[in-house]
């Protein structure tokens, strides 16, 4: 039921969209109106791509480093940093997340040295989000401080577990009682700003032990938890494990039930689901993540990062950009052109309408007719979806909502959200694809 939108990939947000006509070239937004605004904001990620080691479950970017090389990669993070805010052309730069891998392995002053570079070339306020994920390692966590100084001003801690047992598994270094230390410090720095990732469908767990672990994880968290479901990628140790019968993952019922039960004991606790995987109480949101939610702007720095935005100075279409993935190329791409860019990928109106429908209906407050418009002035909800038996059908079983407000999935439908999103995107390609038949057998006017 949950495990594409609430599967574990290092903390990041997956985008789970079926491009379902392949790449739409940029020519499609000539059709009047269809870009949306070009913005002076982005939000900026940084990936540090090395980990001490792989967790079981681990199929992202990471590496595990062969030499001390934390001065070439700061170097050229510091570079590529500069060289994508200046194609980029924004003039502010709302919130940056560090993440990995394990970016906490870094130097303080790799981090501080980023910060000034984004401050010498754009705006970026005092109180603006710097988020970095944490191992709750001794390690980690003895640097809390000095990141803290060099201007983190939110942890994101990867707890994942309470259960030592558990955390052996998953292939973590932490155990429980450094998750709890690494919390608390990091709650003594900034208060109110501090998150914990934890993971539930885990090997052979129960619902009743996964209620206990819940509520001794809130009697330590702070205002902002994530849920994530861990699912089984190819080629990782746990995947093999599992196949070779050696572990026993529960079933997708028990699972819905984890997730199910978890909601509802977050909620008698004042934390209020905004998000999919995330809860805050105290208006703790992630401003970070929720400018991907709201598809807004974003520059993506590091081996394997990934980014949205407009260049300057090539059109109005948005791209979507990879960086090289391997650390050792990527640094050569940018100590050689300034950028370790390996895919550009222009997103066509369907594309990007296909993006905003995703990303916002992970959100508690789905998509506002408002929001919509910026990126599709010509054709509202009501006109692109309300002629769809399928999703008039979904509407009767109350798992989604289209009203004034706009578009969003019920407190049921939330849990299904995978299942529904191929029926809306379906239907969304079918009228853009009735639009552009319409505007090519449209004869154009002359004027003589």
């Amino acid at each position: 039921m949950l495990k594409t939108l609430l599967s574990v990939s290092g903390g990041h947000v997956l985008f789970v969209a079926r491009c379902f006509s392949g790449e739409v070239i940029c020519g499609v937004n000539k059709l009047a109106g269809l870009s949306p605004p070009l913005s002076t904001e982005a939000s900026l990620y940084v990936h540090w791509p090395y980990c001490l080691r792989r967790c079981s479950y681990c199929n992202f970017n990471k590496y595990i480093p062969r030499s001390d090389n934390q001065d070439v990669m700061s170097e050229c993070l510091q570079r590529e940093t500069e060289t994508l805010l200046r194609l980029s052309q924004v003039s502010r730069v709302t919130s940056v997340f560090f993440g990995g891998g394990t970016p906490s392995l870094a130097r303080p002053s790799t981090i501080a040295a980023i910060l000034e570079t984004v401050a010498r070339h754009v705006a970026l306020s005092e109180d603006a989000e710097i988020t970095l994920e944490v191992n709750p390692t001794p390690i980690g966590s003895s640097k809390l401080q000095d990141f803290f100084h060099a201007g983190v001003n939110r942890f994101s801690i990867g707890v994942q577990s309470l259960c030592d047992e558990d955390l052996k598994v998953l292939g973590r270094d932490h155990n429980s009682k450094h998750a709890v230390e690494t919390v608390a410090e990091a709650r003594g720095l900034c208060p109110g700003k501090v998150s914990v990732d934890i993971m539930f469908g885990r090997p052979s767990q129960g619902v009743a032990s996964w209620e206990l672990e819940l509520e001794e994880l809130l009697s330590l968290c702070d205002d902002h938890i994530s849920l994530y479901q861990l699912t089984l990628e190819r080629g990782t140790q746990l995947f093999s494990q599992v196949q070779t019968r050696q572990l026993s993952m529960p079933s997708d019922d028990i699972t819905a039930l984890m997730y199910e039960t978890a909601r509802k004991i977050l909620q008698k606790r004042s934390y209020i689901q905004y998000e999919v995987s995330n809860f805050a109480r105290n208006g703790a949101i992630s401003q970070h993540n929720m400018s991907y939610w709201n598809s807004s702007q974003y520059i993506g720095v590091g081996p394997g990062a990934h980014g949205r935005f407009t260049p300057h100075g090539e059109g109005v279409c948005r791209e979507a950009r990879t960086q090289t993935l391997e650390p050792d190329v990527w640094v050569r791409e940018v100590q050689l052109r300034g950028h370790g860019t390996r895919r550009r990928i222009p997103l066509g109106h369907l594309g990007l309408l296909e993006e905003v429908l995703v990303m916002g209906l992970r959100l508690i407050d789905g998509i506002t007719h408002q929001h919509w418009q910026l990126f599709s002035p010509g054709a509202d909800l009501h006109h692109i979806l309300t002629s769809s038996a399928e999703f008039r059908d979904l509407q009767q079983k109350e798992l989604l909502i289209l009203d004034n407000r706009g578009l969003r999935c019920s407190w049921k439908g939330l849990a299904y959200l995978d299942c529904l999103l191929p029926t809306l995107l379906l239907q969304l390609e079918s009228h853009i694809n009735q639009e552009q038949e319409q505007a090519r057998n449209t004869p154009r006017e002359t004027t003589l």
